[in-house]
Protein backbone atom coordinates (compact mmCIF):
# COMPACT_ATOMS: atom_id res chain seq x y z
CA UNK A 1 0.00 0.00 0.00
CA UNK A 2 2.21 2.86 -0.79
CA UNK A 3 4.02 4.07 -3.78
CA UNK A 4 2.91 6.28 -6.59
CA UNK A 5 0.24 3.93 -7.94
CA UNK A 6 -1.90 3.96 -4.79
CA UNK A 7 -5.03 6.10 -5.09
CA UNK A 8 -6.77 6.91 -1.86
CA UNK A 9 -10.51 7.30 -2.16
CA UNK A 10 -13.75 5.51 -2.90
CA UNK A 11 -13.71 2.60 -5.32
CA UNK A 12 -16.16 3.14 -8.18
CA UNK A 13 -19.41 1.12 -8.13
CA UNK A 14 -19.18 -2.24 -9.90
CA UNK A 15 -22.12 -1.42 -12.20
CA UNK A 16 -22.90 1.70 -14.24
CA UNK A 17 -25.43 3.83 -12.39
CA UNK A 18 -28.24 5.64 -14.24
CA UNK A 19 -29.12 8.93 -12.57
CA UNK A 20 -31.40 10.16 -15.36
CA UNK A 21 -34.55 10.05 -13.22
CA UNK A 22 -32.99 11.62 -10.12
CA UNK A 23 -33.48 15.07 -8.61
CA UNK A 24 -30.47 16.26 -6.60
CA UNK A 25 -30.05 19.21 -4.23
CA UNK A 26 -26.68 20.88 -3.69
CA UNK A 27 -26.43 23.34 -0.80
CA UNK A 28 -23.08 25.12 -0.52
CA UNK A 29 -21.45 27.83 1.53
CA UNK A 30 -20.39 31.25 0.32
CA UNK A 31 -17.58 31.21 2.89
CA UNK A 32 -14.30 30.19 1.20
CA UNK A 33 -16.03 30.49 -2.18
CA UNK A 34 -12.77 30.34 -4.15
CA UNK A 35 -12.44 26.74 -2.91
CA UNK A 36 -16.13 25.84 -2.62
CA UNK A 37 -17.05 26.85 -6.18
CA UNK A 38 -14.76 24.26 -7.85
CA UNK A 39 -16.10 21.59 -5.46
CA UNK A 40 -19.67 22.42 -6.51
CA UNK A 41 -18.61 22.31 -10.17
CA UNK A 42 -16.99 18.91 -9.58
CA UNK A 43 -20.19 17.61 -7.98
CA UNK A 44 -22.31 18.86 -10.87
CA UNK A 45 -19.94 17.37 -13.46
CA UNK A 46 -20.16 13.96 -11.78
CA UNK A 47 -23.96 14.16 -11.57
CA UNK A 48 -24.12 14.98 -15.29
CA UNK A 49 -21.74 12.08 -16.04
CA UNK A 50 -24.23 9.76 -14.31
CA UNK A 51 -27.06 11.09 -16.47
CA UNK A 52 -28.72 13.46 -13.98
CA UNK A 53 -30.44 16.15 -16.03
CA UNK A 54 -29.13 19.68 -15.43
CA UNK A 55 -32.70 20.89 -14.79
CA UNK A 56 -32.98 18.29 -12.00
CA UNK A 57 -30.00 19.72 -10.12
CA UNK A 58 -30.96 22.49 -7.70
CA UNK A 59 -28.09 24.58 -6.32
CA UNK A 60 -28.62 26.88 -3.34
CA UNK A 61 -26.11 28.79 -1.22
CA UNK A 62 -25.92 29.73 2.44
CA UNK A 63 -23.50 31.96 4.36
CA UNK A 64 -21.43 29.30 6.13
CA UNK A 65 -21.08 25.66 7.11
CA UNK A 66 -23.16 26.01 10.28
CA UNK A 67 -26.18 26.89 8.10
CA UNK A 68 -25.86 23.86 5.79
CA UNK A 69 -27.94 21.38 7.84
CA UNK A 70 -30.89 23.69 8.47
CA UNK A 71 -31.01 24.82 4.83
CA UNK A 72 -30.81 21.23 3.55
CA UNK A 73 -33.55 20.14 5.96
CA UNK A 74 -35.83 22.99 4.96
CA UNK A 75 -35.35 22.48 1.21
CA UNK A 76 -35.76 18.69 1.39
CA UNK A 77 -38.93 19.00 3.47
CA UNK A 78 -40.27 21.67 1.13
CA UNK A 79 -39.73 19.35 -1.86
CA UNK A 80 -41.40 16.48 -0.03
CA UNK A 81 -44.38 18.68 0.81
CA UNK A 82 -44.72 19.85 -2.78
CA UNK A 83 -44.70 16.27 -3.98
CA UNK A 84 -47.32 15.24 -1.41
CA UNK A 85 -49.58 18.16 -2.35
CA UNK A 86 -49.15 17.31 -6.02
CA UNK A 87 -50.32 13.76 -5.35
CA UNK A 88 -53.36 15.12 -3.51
CA UNK A 89 -54.24 17.33 -6.49
CA UNK A 90 -53.44 20.75 -5.06
CA UNK A 91 -53.30 23.12 -8.04
CA UNK A 92 -51.22 25.85 -6.33
CA UNK A 93 -48.13 23.72 -5.85
CA UNK A 94 -45.23 23.49 -8.27
CA UNK A 95 -44.78 20.21 -10.08
CA UNK A 96 -41.38 19.64 -8.48
CA UNK A 97 -40.75 16.12 -7.29
CA UNK A 98 -38.92 15.47 -4.02
CA UNK A 99 -35.14 15.40 -3.92
CA UNK A 100 -33.63 11.93 -4.16
CA UNK A 101 -30.37 13.03 -2.51
CA UNK A 102 -28.61 16.15 -1.31
CA UNK A 103 -24.98 17.24 -1.16
CA UNK A 104 -23.83 19.77 1.45
CA UNK A 105 -20.61 21.48 0.32
CA UNK A 106 -18.34 23.69 2.37
CA UNK A 107 -14.77 24.23 3.51
CA UNK A 108 -13.57 24.66 7.07
CA UNK A 109 -9.95 25.66 7.64
CA UNK A 110 -8.48 25.40 11.12
CA UNK A 111 -7.53 28.67 12.71
CA UNK A 112 -5.98 29.53 16.06
CA UNK A 113 -9.18 29.18 18.14
CA UNK A 114 -11.65 26.39 18.94
CA UNK A 115 -14.19 27.75 16.42
CA UNK A 116 -13.12 25.18 13.79
CA UNK A 117 -13.80 22.23 16.10
CA UNK A 118 -17.22 23.52 17.17
CA UNK A 119 -18.39 24.25 13.63
CA UNK A 120 -16.99 20.99 12.19
CA UNK A 121 -18.67 18.93 14.92
CA UNK A 122 -22.04 20.70 14.70
CA UNK A 123 -22.07 20.64 10.90
CA UNK A 124 -21.17 16.96 10.56
CA UNK A 125 -23.74 15.86 13.13
CA UNK A 126 -26.37 18.19 11.66
CA UNK A 127 -25.89 16.90 8.12
CA UNK A 128 -26.14 13.28 9.29
CA UNK A 129 -29.31 14.10 11.24
CA UNK A 130 -30.96 15.66 8.18
CA UNK A 131 -30.46 12.44 6.25
CA UNK A 132 -31.76 10.28 9.08
CA UNK A 133 -34.75 12.54 9.79
CA UNK A 134 -35.88 12.92 6.17
CA UNK A 135 -34.94 9.53 4.76
CA UNK A 136 -33.11 11.34 1.96
CA UNK A 137 -29.39 10.58 1.59
CA UNK A 138 -27.37 13.70 2.45
CA UNK A 139 -23.73 13.60 1.39
CA UNK A 140 -21.16 15.23 3.68
CA UNK A 141 -19.19 17.41 1.29
CA UNK A 142 -17.47 19.59 3.86
CA UNK A 143 -13.69 19.68 3.75
CA UNK A 144 -12.14 20.05 7.21
CA UNK A 145 -8.55 21.06 6.51
CA UNK A 146 -5.62 22.27 8.54
CA UNK A 147 -4.44 24.68 5.84
CA UNK A 148 -5.81 26.55 2.85
CA UNK A 149 -3.33 24.65 0.65
CA UNK A 150 -4.87 21.32 1.72
CA UNK A 151 -8.33 22.62 0.87
CA UNK A 152 -7.24 23.92 -2.54
CA UNK A 153 -5.62 20.59 -3.41
CA UNK A 154 -8.81 18.70 -2.48
CA UNK A 155 -10.83 21.11 -4.63
CA UNK A 156 -8.89 20.06 -7.71
CA UNK A 157 -6.25 22.80 -7.70
CA UNK A 158 -3.23 20.55 -7.98
CA UNK A 159 -5.04 17.40 -6.90
CA UNK A 160 -8.23 15.38 -7.16
CA UNK A 161 -11.52 17.31 -6.93
CA UNK A 162 -13.47 15.69 -4.09
CA UNK A 163 -16.68 17.27 -5.40
CA UNK A 164 -16.76 14.56 -8.08
CA UNK A 165 -16.76 11.89 -5.36
CA UNK A 166 -19.69 13.58 -3.63
CA UNK A 167 -21.70 13.71 -6.87
CA UNK A 168 -21.03 10.03 -7.45
CA UNK A 169 -21.98 9.17 -3.86
CA UNK A 170 -25.25 11.10 -4.20
CA UNK A 171 -26.29 9.08 -7.25
CA UNK A 172 -25.27 5.79 -5.67
CA UNK A 173 -27.10 6.48 -2.42
CA UNK A 174 -30.21 7.80 -4.19
CA UNK A 175 -30.42 4.58 -6.20
CA UNK A 176 -29.72 2.33 -3.21
CA UNK A 177 -33.38 1.79 -2.37
CA UNK A 178 -34.73 1.55 -5.92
Amino acid sequence: MGGDDFHKGVKQPSTKLDGSALRILIVHTRWNSEIVDPLVEGSIAALLDYGVKRENITVRDVPGAFELPSAALRLIRQSQGQSQNLLMGSPQVSSAMPFDAAICVGVLIKGSTMHFEYIADATSHGIMKVGLDTGVPVIFGVLTCLTEEQAMQRAGMGGHNHGADWGSAAVEMALLGL
